[in-house]
């Protein structure tokens, strides 16, 4: 199965990317996988402050995820996987497309303006040629009717 890596986080572009995400996936058969990644946490020497801090993003990028999901079933109903991991983006991304064969596209938002984003600007840049997926980045000024219509 053709499986489509979003990558989300509260940005409005992560939303508009996870949408288009999910109609190519309607329109292809296939499946997406929504990914957030929490950056490491610094150390901090009471072990009990590190653990409650550590939670804390861990339930918020929960609940940025089940709402991804239940936005995505509501409005194609596709059930999405969801995935929360720590770490590098860049390394943690590259992670999952060598462990899962079934990933034919990585999907990211690129900010309407400013810049980029770190992601955008990492696989577009550096990385562009380097992993065995296309890279799909949608613009964030895109309206929903676009991104329809697009996709």
């Amino acid at each position: 199965m053709r499986i489509y890596l979003v990558v989300i986080d509260d940005s409005p572009e992560s939303k508009i990317a996870l949408r288009f995400a999910a109609r190519r996936a309607v329109k292809t058969g296939g499946g997406v996988e929504i990914l957030t990644v929490l950056p490491p946490q610094e150390f901090i020497a009471f072990g009990g402050v590190q653990a409650t801090i550590e939670d804390e993003a861990r339930q918020q990028a929960e609940a940025l995820l089940a709402s991804a999901a239940g936005t995505i079933l509501d409005e194609s109903g596709l059930r999405p996987s969801i995935t929360v991991r720590e770490g590098d983006g860049p390394k943690v991304i590259r992670e999952m497309i060598a462990a899962n064969p079934d990933i034919a596209a990585l999907v990211l938002g690129a900010a309407a303006s400013g810049a980029p984003g770190q992601l955008v600007s990492h696989f577009a840049g550096t990385d562009a040629g380097a992993l065995p997926v296309p890279v799909m980045i949608v613009p964030g000024s895109l309206t929903p009717e676009a991104i329809d219509r697009l996709s």
